[in-house]
């Protein structure tokens, strides 16, 4: 086979998602961001979404989204993202309207946001990333922080009696009547990576139908703040936080309406 061959479509392996752009990726080795951000592309792409796409971006890590794909966005105060979508998504119904939001960012300054719009069952998906800690600021604790688990502001581990239970954000979310889609994945593997990416499809097609709220969890790893390498990190992950924040969906009324 020669290199004409290799490169024809119809022998087309793998490519990059043609909404990511050249700017090159600032995320730690090992980061779960990048390869969320590569499922986010493909599926708006494949959905024919691009000129209809707005996504949301906070604070933390996650705010970087805007700097990697390639579609409208608009950068919200820490915690507000869900407000913001939920305005965008009344003004221009139309429109795919998502945020990506870190846990900390989703959990703690904005659980209130986050709580009411999927409540309300605004036509919005969001995208949890869920690593278990502050991962720009320093490595704090957070809301999802496990017990027992260090780091910078609980260096000899998340205590009950000081610091509560860790926040089960998407089993609250399951509860609640509006939500449509309420789902739990990771990334860690190319078969968790083709599950999170129908997720991200089956929300986005429900923020587009007018099914309701959408509320994607991604738990992940972040190798800097839990100060692992990227195959410890996963190691960790799936030891520890699988466990406490186990994978699959726990709300899908599609199947519910089916039945």
């Amino acid at each position: 086979m020669d290199i004409i061959d290799i490169i024809k479509p119809e022998n087309l392996v793998y490519k990059k998602p043609d909404l990511l752009n050249d700017n090159d990726m600032h995320y730690c080795p090992g980061c779960s961001h990048g390869v969320v951000h590569k499922l986010v592309a493909e599926v708006i792409d494949e959905m024919g979404l691009t000129d209809k796409a707005v996504g949301i971006s906070p604070v933390g890590c996650a705010v970087f989204i805007y700097n990697y794909i390639d579609i409208d966005w608009q950068e919200a105060a820490h915690g507000r993202a869900p407000a913001l979508a939920s305005a965008i998504k009344r003004l221009w119904p139309s429109r795919l309207v998502f945020t990506y939001q870190g846990d900390g960012d989703l959990a703690c300054i904005g659980t209130a946001e986050t709580i009411h719009a999927l409540n309300r069952g605004e036509n919005i998906t969001i995208i949890f990333i869920n690593n278990a800690i502050y991962g720009m600021t320093g490595g704090q604790m957070a809301p999802t922080t496990l017990m027992g688990m260090a780091t910078a502001t609980c260096p000899t581990g998340r205590q009950v009696e000081l610091h509560g239970y860790p926040l089960k954000m998407t089993e609250i979310a399951a509860q609640l009547e509006g939500t449509a889609y309420v789902t739990r994945q990771s990334v860690h593997t190319v078969g968790a990576i083709r599950k999170a990416k129908r997720a991200i499809k089956k929300a986005f097609e429900n923020s587009m139908n007018g099914a309701g709220s959408n509320l994607v969890e991604i738990v992940s790893t972040c190798s800097a703040g839990w100060k692992m390498t990227p195959v410890e990190a996963n190691k960790w992950m799936v030891e520890n936080m699988f466990p406490y924040y186990p994978l699959g969906d726990l709300k899908d009324k599609s199947k519910e309406l089916n039945k």
